[in-house]
């Protein structure tokens, strides 16, 4: 057992701000915190915030997910993110065929089996989509679900799952059956009508994959998945916030509708984070970035060009909300999310010691997953 005390001459906890506050780090567990300076084994004479947590990744490093996942790839692209202050993250898979579903589960188990610091699970953003909103999503591979994707989603050995579907095109049974088996489920590129979005929203689903983007839009007549997100105060909703993806007054406006907890940043990053590329191919496409915007060869959104801290940013000067908040909106909401509350997205005794050392321009020093450095800027 090794402990080390850090003397942090500001700490944002997750719920305050204080000054000169020791933390204590056990095997990577926060055991105490006290403002005893006297004894500390080294100083951090900046801001200190708890680490982000992004569950809607799908690339970094010049790496996609998708392309043959491994374990080597994974490294790659959670290496990456730690450079903008994210400490752990859900790696996404993208609509794809049922073999790269089976190599992606294989390719997590390997990476928590190896704890590579800050995987924590998988995303499976399809293949149960909706065509009509499928947006970047290659409608080749869009299909019903099957039992070699019950076979994946069945498994005890890759962390927490989570699967983006249209309620469209599964059933209630099925959604029922999935929440059954620990996984959650968030509505996305669905075309659907709001009685179809709240059935499955009865059925156990309680997320919306990137607020407002691919779904069926808030009409008068047809409130939609849109309307259901906005009206459900349990569902919490990703977003986000790179101002391309969704205007800042709209995002506003979800801010004031949900409870304070309930819409959490993601960035839906694709390979280019952590690099100079500026276009990668995309199952039969190019995608380019021009303006901090990813676009495909046919026309539409293609991901994100946007890490974690850039997104809290944002939020903090576009959506007029504190630097803190902001900060939660990227910590403490995704983890109370996917059920990590008391364990991560705060830095309080018993939880992981991840953190992040922050600038007077907020951005990233040093990213620390299980009080060990693992980015020093």
């Amino acid at each position: 057992m090794t402990s080390l005390r850090l003397h942090v001459h500001q700490l944002f906890d997750g719920q305050q701000v204080l000054d000169h506050q020791v933390l204590t780090v056990t095997d990577g567990t926060i055991t105490a915190i006290d403002n005893d300076t006297s004894n500390a084994d080294d100083v951090i004479s900046a801001f200190v915030v708890p680490g982000f947590i992004d569950l809607q990744v799908n690339g970094g490093g010049g790496v996609l997910f998708n392309d043959s996942p491994s374990l080597e790839k994974l490294t790659t692209i959670i290496a990456a993110h730690h450079q903008f202050g994210t400490t752990g993250m859900l790696p996404t898979l993208i609509t794809d065929k049922i073999e790269v579903m089976e190599q992606a589960a294989d390719a997590m188990a390997a990476a928590i089996r190896s704890k590579v610091p800050g995987i924590l699970g998988i995303h499976f953003e399809g293949p149960h989509l909706s065509v009509a909103k499928k947006g970047t999503h290659a409608e080749e591979y869009i299909r019903p679900i099957s039992d070699r994707e019950w076979q994946v989603l069945s498994r005890k050995d890759i962390g927490q799952i989570l699967v983006t579907l249209a309620p469209e095109t599964v059933s209630v049974a099925d959604i029922h059956r999935m929440v059954s088996l620990g996984i959650k489920v968030c509505l996305g590129h669905t075309n659907a009508d709001y009685p179809t979005a709240q059935a499955a929203i009865d059925a156990g689903a309680d997320g919306f994959t990137h607020l407002y983007n691919a779904m069926s839009p808030i009409q008068g007549r047809e409130p939609g998945v849109t309307g259901c997100a906005l009206l459900n105060d349990h569902a919490s909703c990703g977003i986000i916030i790179d101002g391309h993806h969704v205007d800042y007054t709209a995002a506003k406006l979800a801010l004031k509708t949900k409870p304070k907890g309930k819409v959490f940043l993601v960035t839906d990053a694709m390979s280019t984070i952590g690099t100079n590329q500026t276009e990668f191919s995309f199952f039969d496409r190019t995608v380019y970035l021009r303006d901090g915007r990813l676009t495909s060869t046919t026309g539409e959104l293609a991901g994100a060009a946007l890490d974690m801290i850039s997104a809290v940013n944002n939020s903090h000067h576009g959506l007029d909300i504190s630097f803190e908040e902001a900060v939660r909106m990227a910590s403490k909401y995704p983890a109370n999310y996917i059920n990590q509350s008391g364990i991560r997205g705060e830095l309080k005794v018993g939880q992981a010691a991840d953190f992040l050392v922050l600038n007077q321009e907020h951005q990233v020093i040093s990213t620390w997953v299980a009080g060990k450095p693992v980015y020093n800027a």
